[in-house]
């Protein structure tokens, strides 16, 4: 036996029927309808609300549903009542072709299943929206995540400067050489290139501005001959202790000074 539903009661008075004077206003629904998404999110919800396979859509009941809210939607969302009235449309065309009687000729094949399109369509659709749920599902950074950037103490600790070697110094020549291919002009000279004058040259160039790096320090206007002179040079400085190579960190460039300006 079913019990029956307790009456609604109103500051304590019971009321049995709606009053007549009720007024519901316009946009009382406005934020249910716009929470979907389109025609296809509509008639999604409509399925599911009530457990219906998706692959045999009851086209009577779900039309007369959707009906329904179309014509709520006119009255409070006209700028989307356009594509909710075009899927309304489809739905009534597929529920006349199912309606229709069928041919019953065995020469006939049988025609394809009207609500084919619009399952397909629904199955699609509900893919995206489920795999657009499990990514919002995830954690987001600025949203369920704040990134926590500490700042690193000054522990004002002096970087040691290796002394420079002599494979760095190799390393240093085959980028110069490299570069004087670049402005390698092919112009036939014959022209006596002395290493003592480029040790002199070199001794100079330091004497007057202290330390500078080794590839300000080489001939390139000279070609890959000039080059070649000044590096044995600068090995010979090197060999009588006249100068110091150095180097601010591992693969910084070499820095060259006279032996007696060296801090």
């Amino acid at each position: 036996m079913d019990t029956p539903a307790a009456p609604i009661r109103v500051a304590g008075q019971p009321y049995e029927a709606l009053p007549d004077d009720l007024y519901i206003p316009p946009d009382a629904l406005r934020v249910f309808l716009e929470a979907f998404e389109g025609p296809l999110d509509l008639l999604l919800y409509l399925i599911r609300r009530q457990n219906l396979d998706i692959l045999d859509i009851p086209v009577f009941t779900i039309t007369q549903q959707y009906l329904a809210y179309i014509e709520l939607m006119e009255e409070m969302a006209i700028e989307l009542a356009g594509e909710y009235l075009l899927m309304a449309a489809m739905l009534a065309e597929i529920k006349s072709r199912m309606l229709l009687p069928r041919p019953v000729e065995d020469d006939v094949e049988d025609e394809a299943d009207p609500r084919a399109e619009l399952v397909r369509r629904l199955a699609e659709y509900e893919r995206f929206k489920s795999a657009a749920e499990v990514l919002d599902a995830r954690p987001r950074v600025e949203r369920d995540l704040a990134l926590v950037q500490p700042a690193l103490p000054d522990l004002g600790l002096e970087s040691p400067r290796p002394d420079g070697n002599i494979s760095a110094l190799l390393g240093a020549l085959h980028d110069v050489l490299a570069r004087a291919d670049l402005n390698t002009e092919h112009v036939i000279t014959r022209e006596t290139l002395s290493v003592r004058t480029h040790m002199t040259r070199l001794l100079e160039k330091l004497g007057a501005g202290g330390a500078a790096l080794f590839t300000e320090l080489v001939a390139r206007d000279e070609g890959r001959a000039g080059v070649v002179v000044s590096f044995l040079a600068l090995l010979e400085l090197a060999r009588e202790a006249l100068i110091v190579i150095e180097q601010a960190g591992p693969y910084a460039p070499l820095r060259l000074s006279l032996a007696e300006r060296r801090s």
